[in-house]
């Protein structure tokens, strides 16, 4: 893992290579059924995008897990106890951290993972004016990999993860149980994470919350296919494939694909596509729990839950877990 100085912090850089992007894309739609990973949604205007949606009427996550941090992040804080290593997964704009680090008893330092490296600058650079003195460490990799943490100045047993936004649930279990333990292996010993997690509800408001009437979410989506021409040379036609979410009740998660309006062919650097007229390209997962199984699934990992947190709503959940 690169690392170099950037103004007053420094930057641990791991990024997914070209090579692997390209490899991936070919890999998942050679397959059957076709698929992307939703980790490549997130280059520079997926990310502005995402953005968007957080400030959408019908996208009720981002809003529902403020309003919990806000109401109970002193007793979150609390939970994660002296001077913790914050190690933040996917830390898009910050405002959930900044509200977090204001709260935290003197943090060691803090470690944003992202893999939208532009972002991840961003970010850190904003953080530095707000909190000069806090020692930040940011790495620019796929987390949902195997990656190492930096050496922070300042050495601390209190290793405390936080993973907001529901981003959990675009994993399939097997592989959030893997991602968990991998954050055990990491603190190397006793730790703690921040969870959120969107629960169930009314599959009519999920629905919505993907498919917006403004249609931001339909260009978020589609703009996996702009980056693979863009990047990787594709031809792929965009007004040949429209957005589609739904609620798949039987596996408890939202499915968002990208669907072919007729039989097409689509090219990336000399591979070739065929599509059939309705045939689905699936981008993400989106899973959606109860505080029982969530529980149940950290619990596969060497998790426990210690304290839970939910909005008035009970849209969504704050769960804080302890590995020992």
């Amino acid at each position: 893992m690169q690392s170099k100085t950037i103004g007053p912090f420094t930057f641990f850089d791991a990024a997914p290579t070209p090579v692997s992007f390209r490899e991936q894309v070919l890999a998942s739609l050679a397959a059957s059924p076709k698929w992307l990973a939703s980790k490549f949604f997130y280059d520079r205007t997926g990310s502005r995008l995402f953005e968007e949606i957080c400030d959408l009427d019908e996208y009720y996550p981002t809003r529902a897990e403020l309003s919990i941090l806000r109401a109970s992040i002193k007793e979150m804080a609390a939970g994660l106890g002296d001077r913790p290593l914050l190690v933040e997964l996917g830390s898009g704009s910050g405002l959930k951290t900044k509200l977090l680090l204001a709260a935290l008893k003197d943090p060691a330092a803090y470690v944003p993972v992202d893999i939208a490296r532009d972002e991840l600058l961003a970010q850190c650079a904003q953080l530095s004016d707000v909190l000069p003195a806090l020692e930040l460490l940011p790495v620019c990799t796929d987390y949902t990999q195997p990656f190492q943490l930096p050496l922070a100045r300042r050495r601390t047993p209190n290793v405390c993860f936080y993973f907001p936004g529901s981003t959990i649930g675009n994993l399939e279990p097997p592989e959030a149980i893997g991602l968990l333990r991998h954050l055990r292996r990491l603190a190397d010993g006793p730790c703690k994470l921040l969870l959120g997690v969107d629960l169930k509800k009314d599959p009519i408001r999920l629905q919505a919350a993907y498919d917006d009437a403004r249609g931001i979410t339909a260009a978020f989506n589609l703009n996996l296919l702009v980056r693979i021409n863009r990047e990787l040379g594709g031809d792929f036609a965009l007004d040949r494939f429209h957005h589609q979410a739904f609620y798949n009740a039987a596996a408890g998660r939202i499915e968002m694909h990208l669907t072919s309006t007729l039989a097409q062919t689509a090219h990336i650097n000399g591979h070739t596509f065929e599509f059939a007229e309705g045939e689905t390209i699936r981008t993400e997962h989106s899973y959606k729990y109860l505080v029982p199984e969530i529980a149940s699934l950290a619990q596969q990992a060497g998790f426990e839950v210690g304290q839970s947190w939910m909005d008035s709503q009970k849209l969504f959940a704050v769960l804080l877990l302890h590995a020992q």
